[in-house]
């Protein structure tokens, strides 16, 4: 008889309503393991670890944990079972100590003011032992990305957990501190814990898991072993076709230059400095990219250039005109498509249906719109045509934008900036969250406009991405830009150096490399 695995969740079915977001998934961990959950947006992989962890309850089926039936009505009780998260997006309170953020809600405020002595020893000890570099005393908000995510998994083991469950921890990592984590997580391993770990980075998950675990239309579809798989298979049971694990893509012919930013300056909303001093040209015919860490500027380059963050000083030209402090709707009515960082806040309209998220920018101009009405049939026919193109997963155009995958939205908001037929396509983080079957279309899409003659400036914290397309990469850290890289993987150490603010020995800004083909970042 097989031994009892040390988790087992068995046929679990959850749903909202009509929707169906867990249908009869079956998954089984083994103790001392690290196991990857792979899957597109919309497979369930983070519905079934909220029911692990208790945010949400399922309506059938059974959990089994160490050998024990496991009912959890939160994530407190959770981690009474030494069940711990580290979420996505960080769950830390940005003006408290580390400190202070691990013993949130753990007891009596007296108790703990007298125990923080012994809190922060704990703290060090355990940043010693799995080398994260954690000070107790350390205010969240003077944090970089990468020390607060150390904070977050220290906090995991500062609580005590026998399983921990990974949500994309290396999505806004360098290199370095990537290959930092994955040490990191063996290291876990070999002192007895189990891993869950969630990525869309198979590379990663192949460098580091023991097995691995597939899920399509909510629910696994396939498990095997590291050694038995590859890459490719892996996309292609994913996404149920064949993935493109290379883009193909020719040299560019840069042509005259569409954007121009001069000695750019911009303050932070905390008025801090944001943007010191930035110069970049984007030419027509060519990808630029911004590398960085996020928190150096990104955000904000992005910002100011589509009016939505006042310039202290310097000039921003598009088509030789100079746009320096315009409106967003005045820059809206040139030739400039922006396809935002974050599509829930500044991309679309979670309430509203496709069609009306379609002409978000148009609404009132011809032909959506005559005499001050909406021309129905028009928007109807535009709205489908963009389905078509872009192959958005969809009922149809009256569907809610809301109950799309993140990947079907993302398609969406590129396919309304496109259909503009901009000279500039701004876009920040073009394949954050979502999948690796989008990922490869609207990074195909990215190279046919660039081959259209299109002028794109694509600001991403994945190297993978950068290098699958861009054809120069720029490299930011403490609102400065640091240097100028071709697109050759040889230099990705350098670059993730750069990310955390080392110079270049030697500028680069002139070099030109002949473009081969890339791997995509899925």
């Amino acid at each position: 008889m097989n031994a009892q695995p040390f988790l087992k969740m068995d046929d679990i079915h959850k749903s909202f309503g009509s929707l169906m977001v867990s249908n009869g998934v079956t998954l089984e961990v083994e103790q001392g393991e690290i196991h990857a959950l792979l899957g597109e947006n919309g497979a369930g992989k983070s519905v079934l670890m909220s029911i692990l962890f208790g945010i949400l309850r399922p309506n059938s089926g059974e959990i089994t944990y160490k050998g024990q039936p496991l009912h959890l009505s939160s994530p407190r009780e959770a981690r009474r079972h030494r069940i711990g998260m580290v979420h996505q997006h960080f769950m830390l309170v940005p003006n408290l100590t580390v400190a202070e953020n691990y013993v949130l809600g753990q007891g009596s405020p007296l108790r703990l003011i007298r125990d923080m002595g012994a809190v922060h020893a704990r703290i060090r000890e355990l940043s010693d032992r799995y080398g994260l570099d954690v000070r107790p005393d350390a205010v969240i908000e003077d944090l970089s990305v990468g020390e607060q995510q150390r904070v977050e998994i220290l906090k995991v083991l500062f609580h005590g957990v026998d399983l921990l469950i990974l949500d994309e921890p290396t999505a806004v990592l360098t290199p370095q501190e990537t290959d930092r984590l994955l040490i990191l997580m063996r290291e876990l391993v070999r002192d007895g814990k189990t891993i869950i770990f969630i990525s869309h980075k198979l590379d990663e998950v192949m460098r580091v898991s023991d097995r691995i675990s597939v899920m399509r239309d909510c629910r696994v579809v396939h498990t095997t072993r590291v050694m038995d798989t590859d890459p490719r298979e892996l996309a292609r049971l994913m996404v149920g076709r064949d993935v493109l694990m290379e883009l193909p893509r020719g040299r560019s012919k840069p042509g005259e230059v569409v954007l121009s930013v001069s000695n750019l300056n911009v303050q932070s909303e905390l008025g801090l400095p944001a943007l010191k001093n930035v110069d970049l040209t984007v030419r027509r015919g060519e990808i630029v990219g911004i590398a960085g860490v996020s928190g150096n500027g990104q955000t904000e380059l992005a910002l100011a250039l589509a009016g939505l963050l006042p310039v202290e000083s310097g000039r921003i030209e598009l088509d030789g005109q100079d746009i320096t402090g315009l409106s967003p709707a005045q820059i809206n009515a040139r030739s400039f498509a922006h396809v935002p960082e974050d599509r829930h806040k500044m991309g679309i309209l979670l309430p509203l249906n496709l069609a009306e998220n379609a002409i978000l920018h148009c609404h009132d101009a011809a032909p959506f719109a005559r005499r001050g009405m909406l021309q129905k049939r028009q928007i109807i026919e535009h709205t489908r045509s963009l389905i078509r193109r872009f192959r958005i997963k969809t009922p149809d155009e009256t569907e809610r934008i809301g109950n799309l995958s993140g990947g079907n939205q993302q398609k969406l908001v590129v396919a309304r900036e496109l259909a503009r037929d901009p000279d500039f396509i701004l876009v920040s983080q073009l394949t954050r969250g979502i999948d690796i079957g989008a990922i490869e279309f609207i990074l195909q899409e990215m190279l046919r406009q660039r081959d259209a003659g299109r002028a794109i400036l694509l600001i991403s914290t994945e190297l993978e991405e950068l290098f699958a397309v861009c054809d120069r990469i720029l490299v930011m850290c403490h609102a400065e830009i640091l240097g100028e890289v071709p697109p050759d993987r040889s230099r990705l150490e350098e670059v993730g150096l750069m990310m955390a603010g080392k110079k270049p020995a030697v500028e680069c800004a002139q070099e030109v490399a002949t473009p081969v083909p890339a791997k995509s970042s899925c």
